[in-house]
């Protein structure tokens, strides 16, 4: 019976004893709200798929003893059920299957591994489970709606409030207004001519309703908007809510030091629109950087962290022995030191006609929010790194075709060799090297861009949708000529902040490691020069900026009134 089951869980092993341990503590668990399949070779599992009437979520199928072909079995299977995550499920202790479960997941052949159950109600069994089951949800969609976004559905700034509803894992329903949901729900709201997008809070009791809103008027909303007391003054300013800036305000404030987070758009920075991270230490079978992100957010905010969302700064001045930074909004905030982690913005393609097209079919990131929308479609990713090979992994989940699209004779040089090799692995994944987009035609909605050959200058007219993640702009503009930086806008720190400029730095000692020109004002992260572009690095210097913190701290105690 599968009646008013949301999806199956489909067992395939003709291991008896794993299989029967196995289904049991998936029926105690999980029957109902899924169906529990119990199949002892793949063929009855076949021929179980092809009549099932439900989605399925997950493949458990066994490695190793009894099942020695078990991986080339799950990919067959899968191929019934292309939706599902497929798991190989071994014995506690087959160290055998170890070498074969990471090759297959490192050509994207299998999502994950996890050991049968040894005992009745195993919490670590059910551990892995519950995650497997909460990310494939995640990717169906649907489910709880804390927000409601209702606008056109190429809108450039309802795909931007999507991007910053998800990156900041907020539970959220997009609908399309010309669509029946949609209309329905403008229809309930009672809105005869509304400005889109609309924005509804369903998690508030009175369920406000947003038309067009700033992001300050979320924030509002949201509750987030809390003024600063007008006389507050902080130990330390961090600006941005990235990985450098998150891991800053989490030993910053776990320190005991009074601090405060400055971050207009959502938790995470670049890393957060990253759909699997899986060289980041700790996380065997990958993370996502929102989720990342998102418990590092709620760590700082536990240890005592003070947040100021959708506010940036703008200006960055020293005034009665603090430093103060002029905010967005208006507001004024004073500190004794600031650790700059705003990191860096996509580079723009620079091409007039795609430019116009941003947000309606020409997409900067925004590969995790916008890919339930390329199903059928073929998808294009520009660029060459790990956050581009992220990006391709992910659409291919949804597209009928992704093809990218690099510079380079290679990827070897800038994509970790995983990613590489997964991409050479997926099917509807295809590389093209040597090409550069230089033009593109539409008016509502991408129609069509122009790729040139950069051996042969041949040049190709290409449909589809373009994601656009080819390399860094550095959020500094607002600090130049307060602070040292090199010619590409990165914030120089350590010697390097005074080279060429003795006569500019005020103090006895040199500058820190991470200090920039300015002391007291310490850069972390993307934003600095010379930094390495990953997430754990990233985390580091935030960490490592707060021991610098610490000294400059000490120093202004013992310095003479």
């Amino acid at each position: 019976m599968t009646t008013g089951r949301r999806a199956a869980v489909v067992v395939v092993t003709r291991d008896e004893s794993v299989r029967r341990a196995t289904t049991r503590e998936l029926d105690r668990r999980y029957a109902g709200d899924y169906a529990v399949l119990d199949c002892p070779d793949p063929d009855d599992a076949g021929r179980r798929l092809a009549g099932l009437d439900l989605p399925v979520a997950l493949l458990l199928g066994g490695l190793g003893g009894a099942d020695p072909e078990g991986l080339a079995e799950l990919r067959r299977l899968h191929a019934a059920a292309p939706g599902s995550l497929t798991v190989a499920l071994v014995r506690w202790g087959a160290w055998e299957t170890a070498r074969p479960i990471f090759e297959a997941q490192t050509v994207g052949e299998l999502d994950r591994w996890m050991s049968a159950p040894e005992q009745p109600g195993d919490e670590e069994f059910h551990r892995v489970v519950s995650e497997l089951l909460e990310e494939w949800s995640a990717r169906q969609g649907g489910g709880f709606e804390a927000v409601r976004l209702i606008g056109d559905r190429w809108s450039p700034r309802a795909q931007q409030l999507r991007d910053m509803f998800t990156r900041n894992r907020i539970p959220l329903g997009s609908y399309e207004a010309d669509s029946p949901d949609g209309a329905a729900l403008l229809g309930s709201l009672e809105l005869p001519e509304p400005r889109l997008p609309v924005v509804v809070l369903r998690f508030r009791p009175e369920h406000p309703v947003l038309q067009d809103p700033s992001d300050l008027e979320i924030a509002d909303a949201f509750g987030l908007f809390t003024p600063l007391a007008t006389d507050a003054e902080f130990d330390v300013a961090v600006l941005g809510a990235g990985p450098a800036g998150l891991g800053a305000a989490v030993y910053a404030a776990s320190e005991g030091l009074s601090t405060l987070v400055v971050e207009p758009e959502a938790v995470g920075g670049q890393a957060g629109t990253s759909s699997l991270i899986r060289n980041y230490a700790g996380f065997p079978n990958g993370v996502s950087g929102n989720r990342l992100a998102f418990n590092a957010y709620q760590q700082a905010w536990g240890f005592g962290t003070t947040f100021h969302f959708m506010r940036r700064a703008t200006a960055l001045t020293r005034a009665d022995g603090l430093l103060q930074l002029a905010l967005s909004d208006g507001a004024t905030v004073r500190a004794r030191s600031v650790v700059v982690a705003t990191g860096a913005s996509w580079r723009r393609v620079g091409v007039p006609e795609l430019e116009a097209l941003a947000g309606r079919g020409v997409f900067y990131g925004a590969a995790v929010s916008e890919a339930p929308a390329m199903r059928g479609r073929h998808a294009f990713v520009v660029g060459g790194g790990n956050s581009a090979g992220q990006a391709a992994v992910h659409l291919s989940r949804y597209a009928e075709q992704v093809t990218v699209l690099v510079r380079r004779a290679s990827l070897a040089e800038t994509m970790s060799d995983y990613l590489v090799r997964e991409l050479a692995a997926l099917p509807n994944v295809d590389v093209r090297h040597r090409v550069q987009v230089v033009g593109g035609s539409g008016t509502e909605f991408l129609e069509s861009f122009v790729l040139r050959d950069l051996d042969t200058g041949a040049e190709t007219t290409e449909t589809g949708v373009l994601f656009l993640l080819i390399g860094s702009e550095p959020r500094t503009e607002w600090l130049a000529g307060t602070l040292a930086r090199d010619r590409w806008g990165f914030l120089r720190t350590g010697p390097d902040a005074v080279a060429g400029d003795p006569g500019g730095w005020p103090l006895d000692r040199p500058p820190g490691l991470l200090e920039t020109s300015l002391p007291g004002v310490f850069a972390a992260g993307d934003v600095r020069s010379g930094s390495v572009k990953r997430v754990a690095s990233a985390v580091g210097e935030g960490a490592l900026a707060v021991t610098l913190v610490h000294a400059h701290l000490a120093g202004l105690a013992t310095a003479p009134a």
